[in-house]
């Protein structure tokens, strides 16, 4: 039984781009996240100086807050994976690294 599961796992860690295009995925969806957080929050931010109504500026400063939240999960969720998948034992969590920094 324990035979199959290790052939699995050498599979899977030495396919050779899949770790890489899932290492690069993670990057690329935390960069753009983290460029969007930046565009949403400027033009927030800007639109905050043209509105005269409390109310528009109450649901920009939610929108803003949004945005945070939205980029501080995608910061997390990739190492969170990583944490998560070696606790387990799944062989993706072994072989990739999944941080944004």
């Amino acid at each position: 039984a324990v035979q199959p599961v290790a052939a699995q796992d050498s599979v899977v860690c030495s396919a050779e781009k899949l770790p890489g295009m899932v290492e690069g995925f993670f990057q690329i969806t935390t960069t753009l996240g983290f460029i969007g957080l930046a565009v949403i929050w400027q033009a927030d931010s800007l639109a905050e100086i043209f509105t005269a109504s409390p109310e528009q500026k109450k649901r920009l400063k939610v929108h803003k807050r949004a945005a945070l939240k939205s980029a501080l999960i995608l910061a997390v969720l990739g190492p969170l994976y990583s944490v998560v998948a070696s606790i387990m034992g799944l062989p993706l969590g072994d072989c990739m690294n999944l941080t944004p920094w």
